[in-house]
């Protein structure tokens, strides 16, 4: 494999560590990702800790003792441990722990799903769709009463994330006629006749049982995390950030922890019910233990979260543009002026980040459209008024909307962003037939973040299913590095090529970017003497392999702390 000509990275000095490495990787092409993006062809791990970098040689003759395990790599890559800052464990452990789901990419696939459960399911109990994205349907449209009245001896319900669609049993079942008033923020689509068509935006509560769930134990719940870990690892990761984590998640992840079943690490945010009084949700900030920064590396508190609107894959996402007349067949829209909604009104935004701030969090919101990230921006830029915020790391969380402005108050107040470049794959198709892709060209600019010097941490949103390809949304991490540097949706066709970045920019959002955001850059996110030994072993030369390669890159082997936690057969 070549290798570029750059200088290596310097071995610690002999007096600080005998040659008793235990494991030494060598005769491969290492990225670092220090400072200088250093290329080296071995490392040296004593302890769970990297204690050198440099020439397989230099590596072999000064760093090997008599019980030094070595692997010779044979033109392997090396990259440090891959960190996805953005997943939903528990959700996405338990969506396929007892039953594997198929690929629900279209309304026929979903009412084939219908049939299979409806055989298995006793007359009258809920049928639910797992939590599918309207615009990654290939009819690119919101499934209706009809479309799911394919069974009528069972209700069902459509989970599309912020909206539902249910069928005529499940309507009759819960009491929804065209005389039922909207919900506070909610509304019961009509259809030309008058009469509910199934769609429920924002109202999804009106279905009285489907939100009901199988229940698991706590041992079924506490397994299927640590698959689900373990599966991340499998695919390259040696970290995660758990973004929405309750008191629930919180102990089954202690509980793993304490049990030694943690194969990675995880990073978790904390999202607060913020639709409660502001009071309450004041009170509860207060009384509440969990801090920034609370716990080691394998299991920590990182930041603070509110859901602040919507999302874009259901129309309600809010933005500064209304979403027009194709949001009726994607959405179920029925006004075509609407603008989604905003869950947290800016003054009790603002009162709860002051309390978390306060009480010593790091900050962010869920925000999709651009009417609510300028929003953010605002709650962000009244606290910094009070005093300057950039080291405390707050972000927007997503931000697919942005603007130029919101980038340039960004910059100014040191704000970083968790962006999920894989969304341009799936979602932009059907986006730029509700907004015009003349409209987008700020959807997820990751060239403008990094020439702006804003940070950026690359997550995939993972929710449901336990494909790294397949899944909503695919964690495989390498295709969303691919996505970084290509930018090409699922038709195929180019997206604002002007914001590819370089793939050493990218595997930078996946390493040092996410280590950055969760205030582990001085442990982790870099192969660098000192630092955990989390890395993970690729057949393909990264640097110089073709670029549609990148996105079929799949691990030989990943390590956390030099301890192998997977390696493929």
């Amino acid at each position: 494999m070549r290798l570029p000509s750059l200088l290596l990275v310097s071995l610690l000095p002999v007096a600080l560590h005998a040659a008793d490495a235990d494991l030494i990787l060598h005769h491969g092409c290492v990225l670092t990702v220090d400072a200088k993006f250093t290329v080296a062809e071995a490392v040296a791990i004593k302890a769970g800790r990297v204690i050198a970098v440099g020439t397989s040689a230099d590596l072999l003759r000064t760093q090997k003792g008599a019980k030094t395990q070595l692997i010779d790599l044979a033109g392997k890559t090396v990259l440090p441990g891959l960190n996805d800052a953005h997943v939903h464990i528990l959700s996405a452990a338990l969506s396929e722990y007892r039953r594997k789901l198929p690929p629900l990419d279209s309304v026929v696939a979903i009412q084939a799903y219908i049939r299979e459960r409806a055989a298995l399911t006793p007359k009258g109990e809920w049928i639910i769709v797992p939590r599918t994205l309207p615009p990654r349907l290939k009819e690119m449209r919101f499934p209706t009463r009809e479309d799911l009245d394919v069974d009528t001896d069972h209700p069902v319900a459509f989970d599309g994330s912020y909206v539902w669609s249910a069928n005529t049993l499940a309507l009759k079942i819960s009491g929804i006629t065209r005389d039922t008033p909207n919900p506070a923020g909610g509304e019961v689509v009509k259809g030309p006749d008058g009469e509910p068509n199934g769609i429920l935006r924002n109202a999804a509560q009106l279905l009285k049982g489907a939100q009901k769930s199988d229940p698991f134990t706590e041992e079924e719940k506490l397994n299927a995390m640590e698959q689900m870990l373990r599966t991340y690892a499998a695919a390259g990761l040696t970290a995660v950030g758990d973004r929405a984590v309750t008191e629930e998640d919180v102990t089954l992840l202690n509980k793993l922890k304490a049990q030694g079943r943690l194969p990675i690490r995880v990073a978790m945010t904390w999202r607060i019910d913020a639709s409660r009084p502001v009071e309450q949700v004041e009170a509860e900030i207060k009384q509440r233990p969990w801090r920034t920064g609370q716990g080691d590396e394998w299991l920590k508190f990182s930041t603070f979260k509110v859901t602040l609107d919507g999302g874009q894959s259901v129309g309600t996402a809010y933005q500064r543009m209304p979403y027009g007349a194709f949001g009726r067949q994607l959405y179920g829209q029925t006004n075509p002026d609407a603008r989604g909604t905003l869950f947290v009104e800016p003054e009790k935004l603002y009162r709860i980040f002051r309390t978390a701030s306060d009480s010593g969090w790091q900050l962010t919101a869920h925000v999709q459209g651009g009417a609510a990230i300028d929003n953010l921006l605002d709650a962000f830029e009244r606290l910094n008024k009070e005093k300057p915020i950039a080291q405390r790391r707050h972000h927007v969380m997503h931000g697919s909307f942005m603007s130029q402005d919101a980038l340039d108050r960004m910059k100014r107040m040191g704000v970083a962003v968790d962006a999920q470049p894989g969304w341009m794959y799936f979602d932009v198709p059907a986006l730029g037939r509700v907004f015009g892709l003349d409209k987008m060209r700020y959807f997820f600019p990751l060239a403008s973040y990094l020439k702006m010097g804003i940070p950026v941490a690359g997550g995939s949103d993972h929710m449901i299913g336990w494909g790294k390809d397949t899944a909503v949304n695919a964690f495989n991490p390498f295709f969303n590095i691919w996505m970084s540097v290509v930018r090409k949706t699922r038709e195929g066709a180019d997206f604002y090529p002007e914001e590819r970045v370089n793939r050493r920019d990218a595997l930078k959002m996946w390493t040092t970017g996410a280590a950055w955001m969760q205030f582990s850059e001085k442990e982790r996110g870099s192969l660098e003497v000192g630092k955990l030994a989390d890395l993970v072993v690729v057949e393909q030369d990264f640097l110089n392999c073709p670029e549609a390669d990148l996105r079929t890159l799949a691990p030989v082997m990943t390590m956390v702390e030099g301890r192998v936690v997977y390696e493929r057969k």
